[in-house]
C-alpha cells in the first residue's frame, strides 16, 4: 500500500529547487517507497519566486511566509533550504508543530543552534534529516566499508580538501552569505561542515583540534535587488565581508589518527576541487568527487611501492544499483539529493533513521565552533558535541 505524504519546501533558491527536483525523482528510483511526497506548499519571500516554482513543479500553494506551513495540516514534511540564519527558529517550529523536516547544513549558526533543533526533533518524536550528501555517494560508502573492514589497516591519518572558486570573483555580490548575523560562518558552514561530517563518517569522533582563517576579499558590493545562488553586483556600495573565505585545521580523532581539513570559497581555477586520502599501516583510499563513480585504493603486504587501483563502482556499493545497472555508468550531484530523499521518506515511513542525522549535525557543528574558538585563540580547543 502506497500512502502520500503532504511535504513544503521553504526557501526556493538552488537548494530549494534541487530538493523539489528529488521529490519529484524518488520514486522513479526507489518504486518500493510506501511514502510518495505530494508537493503542496512552496514558501520564498521574494516576490514572484514561489509562484513561479509552483508553476514548474506543481505545488498546490505558494505563500511568502512560512510561517503559514506551520499550521497547515496538509503538510506532513518539510524541506528547510532557507538562508542559515532561519534555520533553528523554523526547524524547532516545524519539529514542534509534529512535521518531520529535511533540513540543509549547517543547522543553524552555532552548535547551540543545530542542538536545540535536535532536542526539539527528539521530544516531538519526528524525523530529522540533514543535507550532508557527499556521504551518499556510493563510493564514499564503499570507503567507509573499506576501512572498517580493516583492509587499509589502521587508520593512520587523513586529507580532507573542499576548493572552490563560487566566491572568486571580487565582483561577488554581498549576500547574506557573506554577514555574520545571518550567514553565521563564512567557509566553515558552506563547505568545511562537510568535510567535518566525511570526517566523522569515516573515521568517528574528533576530539580536539587548531585552524586558522582568513579572509582574502575583504569588501563586496551590495546587491540592487534579490539574488539567487553566487551572483554578482557592481558599482554598488561596498560593504565588508565579515566571515572567512578559508580554513586550514589538523585534527586529532578518538581512534588515534591525525587529520588535516582545509576549505576555501575563492580558490581560482578550483571547481569543486573536494575529497579525501586516507591512509592506513596497510594501504590507503582516495576520493574526488569531480570523479564521483571511482575509488583509488592501495592494500596489500608489499607496503613500499605498493601500487593503487582505480575501482569503478557499480550496482553493489552503497545505492548505486538504483541508478544505473553496471559499473563506471556515471551519477551526478542530484542523484546524492534523491538518495537523501529516499533515505528521509524512508526514516518516516519507518519511525527509524536512515541517513545523516540531527546528531550528526550537533557533532560537526561543535567542530565548526572548535575552529572559530582555535582561529581566535591561536590554540588547540576540544570537540565536543554541544560543547
Amino acid at each position: 500500500m502506497v500512502d502520500t505524504l503532504g511535504v513544503a519546501v521553504i526557501g526556493f533558491g538552488w537548494m530549494g529547487r534541487v530538493h523539489t527536483q528529488a521529490y519529484a525523482r524518488v520514486r522513479h528510483h526507489y518504486p518500493q517507497l510506501s511514502l510518495v511526497p505530494e508537493l503542496v506548499t512552496v514558501a520564498e519571500e521574494v516576490p514572484g519566486r514561489a509562484e513561479e516554482a509552483a508553476a514548474q513543479f506543481g505545488f498546490a500553494s505558494t505563500t511568502r511566509d512560512w510561517r503559514e506551513v506551520v499550521a497547515d495540516p496538509r503538510i506532513k514534511a518539510v524541506s528547510i533550504t532557507a538562508p542559515n540564519f532561519l534555520h533553528r527558529e523554523i526547524g524547532v517550529a516545524m519539529a514542534e508543530a509534529g512535521k518531520h523536516i529535511w533540513i540543509e547544513k549547517p543547522v543553524g549558526l552555532t552548535a547551540e543552534d543545530a542542538g536545540a533543533v535536535a532536542d526539539a526533533v527528539a521530544k516531538a518524536g519526528v524525523q530529522g534529516t540533514v543535507g550532508f550528501n557527499y556521504r551518499n555517494a556510493p563510493a564514499v560508502e564503499a570507503a567507509r566499508e573499506l576501512i572498517a573492514s580493516g583492509e587499509i589497516g589502521t587508520v593512520t591519518h587523513v586529507r580532507i580538501r573542499l576548493f572552490s572558486d563560487y566566491a572568486a570573483h571580487p565582483e561577488g555580490a554581498l549576500t547574506w552569505r557573506y554577514e555574520r548575523e545571518r550567514g553565521g560562518s563564512g567557509v566553515l558552514g558552506d563547505l568545511a561542515s562537510h568535510g567535518t561530517d566525511l570526517a566523522r563518517h569515516l573515521l568517528g569522533d574528533i576530539t580536539s583540534l587548531t585552524a586558522d582563517t582568513a579572509i582574502f576579499l575583504p569588501e563586496r558590493a551590495r546587491p540592487t535587488g534579490a539574488t539567487a545562488g553566487h551572483s554578482r553586483a557592481s558599482g554598488g556600495e561596498l560593504g565588508p565581508v565579515e566571515n572567512e573565505d578559508y580554513v586550514s585545521c589538523l585534527l586529532r580523532f578518538a581512534s588515534g589518527a591525525r587529520g588535516v581539513l582545509e576549505a576555501c570559497r575563492v580558490s581560482v581555477g578550483e571547481q569543486n576541487n573536494y575529497g579525501f586520502e586516507v591512509h592506513g599501516t596497510k594501504g590507503a583510499v582516495f576520493w574526488d568527487f569531480r570523479r564521483m563513480n571511482e575509488l583509488g585504493i592501495s592494500h596489500g603486504t608489499t607496503y613500499q611501492d605498493q601500487s593503487v587501483t582505480t575501482v569503478y563502482v557499480g550496482p553493489g556499493h552503497g545505492e548505486f544499483g538504483a541508478f544505473q545497472p553496471g559499473a563506471a555508468n556515471s551519477m551526478g550531484y542530484d542523484d546524492l539529493k534523491v538518495i537523501e530523499a529516499y533515505r528521509f521518506l524512508r526514516s518516516v515511513a519507518e519511525g527509524t533513521p536512515h541517513g545523516a542525522t540531527l546528531t550528526d549535525a550537533v557533532h560537526s557543528a561543535a567542530a565548526l565552533d572548535a575552529m572559530a574558538r582555535s582561529a581566535a585563540s591561536g590554540a588547540w580547543a576540544d570537540v565536543a558535541a554541544g560543547a
